[in-house]
């Protein structure tokens, strides 16, 4: 039997995929609330951030994955304007369905896909841009799932990968202390779930950082990898550009 992480628990390969898809299904309609809760409102910069260094063009073709409720499909949509084609896609249907209706909401259509990123039903050098945020450390093979975006990118085309990182060492006990003490009870208090945010900073602990994360990118086929860290290194984007 072959294991992976699911927080601090091992667990079947097998079945982490459908103990990530409970936590979601769980928490997909506080999902945003919950967001600027836990992060001060801090994931709206990180993601207008994400958004100026992806320099989107009129026209282009934009691969969103793990796009959740749809934030940067949103952002990118206004970028390349009705020319180009933003596709919005999770592995996890209920909150792609929350995405897709808040899209909906604000008049924006995109085409919307349940699809997992170890295996994309996409044809090599489709898109100009590939992101992934806060969606690679829940992924049980990310060496699949790097190589996969790679292949749908065209030559010269970009990954982004926005995800929680290694912080840096004077914030570490002040940083452990909320995680693992106050992100459960916000959970429990407004999500009614403390569990899947126990989850969340456990999995962020197991995720590999920057470094790491890097040689994982160039493992997978990209020429050029760089990475900016956003407060502290709570947050890193990492950004790889395909050969």
């Amino acid at each position: 039997m072959s294991t992976t992480h699911f927080g601090f628990e091992s667990v079947d390969e097998r079945e982490k995929a459908r103990r990530v898809r409970g936590v979601f299904d769980s928490v997909a309609s506080k999902y945003d609330l919950m967001n600027d809760l836990m992060s001060m409102g801090l994931h709206r910069a990180w993601k207008a951030y994400t958004v100026l260094v992806a320099n989107l063009q009129p026209g282009q073709q934009v691969l969103d994955i793990a796009g959740g409720t749809g934030d940067l499909a949103l952002a990118f949509a206004a970028k390349v304007g009705p020319t180009g084609r933003v596709v919005h896609t999770d592995i996890n249907e209920a909150m792609l369905r929350t995405g897709r209706d808040r899209l909906l909401d604000k008049g924006v259509v995109l085409p919307t896909l349940v699809c997992d990123a170890e295996k994309l039903p996409f044809a090599s050098g489709s898109f100009d841009l590939v992101s992934v945020a806060f969606g690679l450390r829940n992924m049980t093979h990310k060496d699949a799932a790097l190589a996969e975006m790679n292949r749908v990118l065209k030559p010269g085309g970009k990954l982004l990968v926005l995800e929680f990182s290694k912080v840096a060492q004077p914030l570490t006990k002040a940083y452990d202390w909320y995680s693992f003490k106050v992100l459960p009870q916000l959970g429990k208090l407004v999500a009614g779930d403390d569990a899947s945010y126990r989850y969340l900073a456990e999995s962020i602990r197991m995720h590999p950082g920057q470094e790491e994360l890097r040689t994982l990118m160039k493992k997978a086929g990209f020429g050029h990898v760089d990475y900016h860290n956003l407060t502290g290194g709570i947050v890193a984007l990492h950004v790889g550009i395909k050969c």
